[in-house]
């Protein structure tokens, strides 16, 4: 009966194949580029799911740390700009990345999805799985910008940004290393995008918070006023979530799984990974204790965040000490860099700049004692190597904040970022969104 049945689904493939004989005539020509296609292709899916799945983590993270009164907001933004980063990534911000890069951009205009049926093997994955995989990048670096910034910036405005970041900011700095331009013929090295994503996120966060400036009441007669989450259960759900995402992210960066190697790869960037997520951890909670007698849970779940930050732009070649090590370093800035922002008055809702922005240069920075690059045949010292690592950070933070100063500021000075007092004292969500996330308790 199995066998009646196999030979029955045989031929009915082969019926609902006909009209791309010509493709399934070069897959049996190469049995072993097609093997290599599909796993290929597979990774790509596997990743950008868990990726994507990455959005939910945010506006859970995000959701869990602002006020109760600016809840709904938060998920509004991230299925907002989750959505609209995938079209503007559509639009143009594919081809800027990757088409036709010259040294410094690439094409206006937008991605061309394969038709139904088509499949070229030489490419050795469907390019379709490739853009996915790449545009759920694209959404994490706005994702950043909406947990620094939550409670005080009105929702158009917030999403007219998100579209030039997206489509415009994001690529062109991508397409420096990943579209193999300036940055990557000098020897850049970013595997999965501390700097090319985090810090990327972390510099347009900056930008705005400094133009837009802190939340009523947060920094009042040179004291910090404490602003609690609404609900730190739901913000470790979100780290959770973020935590696994990250294997997708870094994992299937490794961009093959069609041989044993590669596979082998993909697994070591999965525990290196894992790694120094828990050296964060640790690192954050032995700090805390050590500093204030008491662990702060916010700062572990940021301590996760930026060992994962951290080892991002090389998760590959360290070995697990040292993955634990770079990872532990990212808790560490954590710990020191958030009561240092609201010294200066930078009010960072989540401890996004910290964690992908100064987490993301260390994260680059380091990828020199671990990997040198080849250049015109010749591989960089570990100087060189940390030379350009450092032009990378430079060039692309300048580039990203400068350019969301100043498209902030046209915001600020046109249809206005912020709301009324008034209507920030209120709540976003009773304000703009008409939605109250918890209406029973959503008082203060």
């Amino acid at each position: 009966m199995r066998k009646i049945l196999t030979l029955s689904a045989g031929l009915m493939a082969i019926g609902m194949a006909s009209p791309v004989l010509a493709q399934e005539a070069a897959e049996v020509a190469d049995p072993s580029a097609n093997v290599a296609y599909i796993f290929n292709t597979l990774l790509f899916l596997i990743g950008g799911f868990l990726v994507m799945w990455m959005a939910a983590g945010f506006a859970m993270l995000e959701a869990g740390l602002v006020r109760s009164k600016n809840v709904s907001m938060q998920c509004l933004k991230n299925i907002g700009l989750y959505s609209l980063a995938g079209i503007m990534f559509w639009v143009t911000g594919y081809n800027l990345m990757y088409t036709d890069v010259t040294s410094w951009i690439g094409s206006f205009g937008p991605y061309g999805m394969q038709a139904v049926g088509e499949a070229d093997v030489d490419t050795g994955y469907s390019v379709a799985s490739d853009w996915f995989f790449q545009m759920v990048f694209c959404a994490t670096t706005a994702s950043i910008v909406s947990g620094t910034i939550a409670e005080r910036v009105k929702f158009w405005p917030f999403m007219i940004f998100v579209a030039i970041l997206t489509g415009f900011l994001y690529p062109i700095t991508g397409s420096w290393e990943w579209g193999t331009g300036w940055l990557d013929q000098r020897g850049f090295s970013d595997f999965a995008g501390s700097t090319l994503v985090h810090s990327v996120g972390g510099w347009a966060a900056l930008a705005g918070a400094l133009i837009i400036g802190p939340r009523l009441g947060r920094y009042v007669n040179g004291k910090i006023t404490v602003m609690p989450g609404s609900n730190i259960p739901l913000a470790t759900l979100g780290t959770f979530i973020l935590w696994l995402g990250w294997f997708g992210f870094n994992g299937a960066s490794q961009l093959a799984m069609g041989t044993v190697g590669d596979v082998s790869d993909v697994s070591k960037i999965f525990v290196n990974t894992n790694m120094a997520a828990a050296g964060g951890v640790v690192t954050a909670i032995v700090l805390t204790q050590i500093l204030y007698k008491k662990i702060d849970v916010t700062m572990a779940l940021n301590g996760a965040l930026a060992g994962l930050v951290s080892i991002t732009a090389e998760p590959l070649t360290p070995s697990v000490p040292a993955s634990i090590l770079i990872g532990s370093v990212g808790g560490l800035i954590v710990v020191f860099a958030v009561p240092l922002l609201d010294k200066l008055k930078i009010d960072d809702v989540v401890g996004a700049i910290p964690v992908h922005l100064l987490a993301g240069i260390w994260g680059t920075l380091i990828v020199a004692w671990n990997t040198q690059s080849e250049v015109d045949g010749v591989t960089l010292t570990v100087a060189q190597q940390l030379g350009v690592q450092a032009l990378g950070v430079v060039a692309i933070g300048a580039f990203t904040f400068v350019l969301s100063a100043i498209v902030w500021t046209i915001l600020k000075f046109t249809i206005g970022v912020r709301p009324s007092e008034e209507d920030e004292r209120l709540g976003m969500d009773i304000t703009e969104v008409g939605v109250e996330a918890y209406p029973e308790f959503a008082k203060g």
